[in-house]
């Protein structure tokens, strides 16, 4: 398989003068595609013969890694096949690799999982529903997010001891809505679909039991109040920053949270202040006016989700006055695991990929996003710590809530590719009937036993001792 260069654009630059092609012309270039790659063939997965070890290929993203926080990150994938699968997101990309594509390329979220999506607030204090991690984010074949996500469910779906036939038909509904949305989107205006975005607290579904959507909007306004608690300076400050001494500073609480050496985390002896200057820089102007107001007074190591655990991600305590602080997560940006197989990224800085693809994909993001690079050559991203911001909790989901968050999950993901990519050509390969749904449908149900296989393997490694872990108490 050929690697394509990304250090080319998505699309071309439209030249003065230049004719367009209609929805329905673009459409018709995406069912061409077809004759070279059915839609039948991306049905199904068997491991190419010269599979690498799984094992060895989480070995090799350590690297890098700060090596006392990698025996808790495989202590987290060692949970679950779930849980696992949330942690090989560099294993999955290896495979889709040797998966036929269309062609078609988007802004692709390269970790797009079921508990990479959820709810935050937008600047105007909006609460949307989209794709809410984007590190691994590089422009790469539509099918790789679609192929991801559709496993993820039936992986979910298994987690949750759902019937078999539950979880086909989860996968099959979630490709559904996918490619019904797309082709909702490739017959929009192109402001309109840039301006679309998922209101959590008005969203409809006409398709679901309204029982079952009943009791979800009532679980969601509950999280949402909760949430609004937490996320206020009068829940977070006391709970995380102690003023014990001249200075707030950020309470230890090892080993998830504490302060690094001057070792691993150069600039501490100088308060970070190229690295914050850098990052300031990177922010529009009228951001950088606000930020101003608040000054740098800590920083700590704050380990976080599964595949992030062992790389550098903190969080900056600022202070604007007594009672107005800001918490920033500093989170390092490493190379995407899509890269060596999609190409390389366009931008000299990891933390400006994750950035600029946030902000293509997202239909609203943090008003301090923004990046820099510390004096050890490693690569961040920079967001709020916590904006209103809700994750899915699945454990006691039933088939029927997991189908209404699949089908969020495609809603989210579509309008995200429609934004970098050719929608009507995207809708147009996928056709109007469900040969492109059962094909990822069967893709997805064949990978997850991949991903089964490849947890014995992983647990068989740890019992050999060959991968040490460390289990957190609940």
């Amino acid at each position: 398989m050929n690697k394509p260069d990304t250090r080319k654009h998505l699309a071309a630059a439209p030249q003065a003068g230049a004719s367009y092609l209609t929805a329905e012309e673009r459409a018709a270039k995406g069912r061409a595609l077809r004759d070279a790659v059915p839609r039948t063939s991306q049905a199904g997965w068997m491991p190419p013969p010269n599979r690498r070890d799984p094992v060895e290929l989480l070995m090799e993203s350590n690297a890098g890694r700060l090596l006392d926080l990698i025996p808790i990150r495989f202590g987290r994938m060692s949970t679950s096949p779930f849980a696992f699968y949330r942690g090989a997101a560099s294993l999955m990309a290896a495979d889709l690799a040797s998966t036929p594509t269309s062609g078609i390329r988007v802004q692709a979220c390269g970790d797009a999982h079921l508990m990479n999506f959820g709810g935050f607030a937008t600047p105007e204090r909006n609460l949307i529903f989209d794709i809410n991690d984007l590190d691994e984010t590089l422009p790469a074949p539509f099918e790789w997010d679609v192929k991801r996500l559709a496993a993820s469910v039936v992986i979910a779906a298994e987690h949750l001891a759902l019937p078999k036939r539950d979880a086909a038909r989860v996968a099959v509904d979630l490709v559904r809505e996918y490619r019904e949305r797309m082709f909702n989107y490739g017959w929009m205006r192109a402001l309109d679909v840039w301006y679309d975005r998922i209101d959590l607290q008005k969203y409809l579904d006409q398709t679901g039991d309204p029982e079952i959507i009943a009791a979800a909007r009532k679980r969601l306004a509950e999280r949402i109040e909760a949430e609004k608690r937490k996320s206020v300076p009068e829940h977070l400050y006391p709970k995380l920053v102690s003023e014990q001494g001249e200075r707030p500073r950020i309470k230890d609480e090892p080993p998830l949270i504490f302060h690094p050496t001057e070792e691993q985390a150069p600039g501490l002896a100088s308060g970070y202040a190229e690295a914050i200057a850098s990052y300031r820089e990177s922010l529009p102007e009228h951001t950088r006016i606000l930020f101003d107001r608040f000054h740098f007074f800590d920083l700590a190591f704050k380990v976080v989700g599964v595949g992030s655990v062992g790389t550098m991600c903190g969080v900056g305590l600022f202070m604007a006055a007594d009672n107005d602080p800001l918490f920033l997560q500093v989170k390092e940006a490493r190379s995407s695991v899509l890269e060596p197989y999609a190409g390389t990224s366009l931008h000299p800085n990891h933390g400006q990929r994750v950035i600029v693809g946030q902000r293509l994909m997202q239909a609203a993001s943090d008003v301090f996003l923004g990046w820099t690079r510390g004096k050890n050559g490693r690569d961040f991203y920079v967001r709020q710590l916590r904006d209103m911001k809700l994750s899915a909790i699945i454990g006691d989901w039933d088939a029927s809530m997991l189908r209404q968050y699949g089908r969020m999950c495609a809603h989210a993901l579509a309008r995200a590719h429609a934004r970098s990519g050719d929608a009507a050509m995207i809708a147009g390969y996928m056709g109007s009937g469900q040969t492109f749904d059962d094909a990822i449908c069967e893709f997805a149900t064949e990978y997850c036993s991949q991903n089964k296989s490849d947890y014995r393997a992983f647990l068989s490694a740890i019992r050999e001792g060959r991968i040490e872990v460390v289990l957190e108490e609940k």
